[in-house]
């Protein structure tokens, strides 16, 4: 939704444009040349959907740089196209906007959510390759889903108690809730690790693993 006051409107070339719309809709999308190389847009697509062609690579191909070739500009007619049927439908759906709205949010407080967490400053040289930075990435992950479960569990618990009081709950209401608030998490806590309980589970030490291969 970035900039949508700039966003304009396209239909098809020859299409009679309201007034009341006209500064803001452009009538040029050219519907035959999408016609033209329909297959070849659905051939891309499903590749991508299929995974046989990665997102990266469709792009690459087919990306910005690519102007001039007929697919890439057909891709533009109708990603024209569509994006005017999505902010049509934005515009004047007021339970697609504020759905739309109420993902985006959560998606928003999942990022703040980790942002808390991560307090930490990673040192470069922990996090260099790939393989690192991703694990860095999964942790904190981790840490934030176990957030969302533990506030998930305890939101459940609240409305099985209100149901077993005959509350009424509406629907509505439930829908507005997202176990993503860190009021109740304290932050600063310490964790303890049962170690004791997973010796036998744990790799021999270095030293042990020497002994026992000198013994052999």
């Amino acid at each position: 939704m970035k900039e949508l006051k700039q966003r304009h409107l396209f239909v098809p070339r020859g299409t009679k444009v309201p007034a009341e719309i006209a500064a803001v809709c452009e009538a040029n999308v050219d519907v035959a040349l999408i016609e033209k190389h329909w297959d070849s847009l659905v051939h891309l697509a499903a590749s991508v959907m299929s995974g046989h062609a990665s997102a990266v690579a469709a792009l690459a191909r087919f990306g910005s740089a690519a102007q001039g070739d007929p697919i890439y500009e057909a891709g533009v007619q109708l990603g024209r196209l569509l994006r005017t049927a999505f902010l049509a439908d934005y515009f004047v759906k007021d339970a697609f906007r504020n759905e739309l709205r109420r993902v985006l949010n959560r998606g928003e407080a999942v990022n703040a959510l980790k942002r808390a967490i991560y307090t930490g400053r990673i040192s470069p040289a922990q996090a260099k390759r790939v393989d690192e930075m991703q694990a860095v990435a999964d942790a904190l992950s981790l840490m934030a889903n176990i957030v969302m479960a533990w506030n998930t569990s305890q939101m459940q618990a609240v409305l099985d108690r209100w149901s077993n009081r005959r509350q009424v709950i509406p629907p509505e209401l439930i829908e507005k809730i997202a176990p993503t608030r860190l009021e109740s998490i304290n932050l600063r806590g310490v964790f303890r690790f049962p170690v004791d309980r997973y010796a036998d589970q744990i790799l021999p030490s270095r030293p042990n693993a020497s002994i026992t291969g000198t013994n052999g």
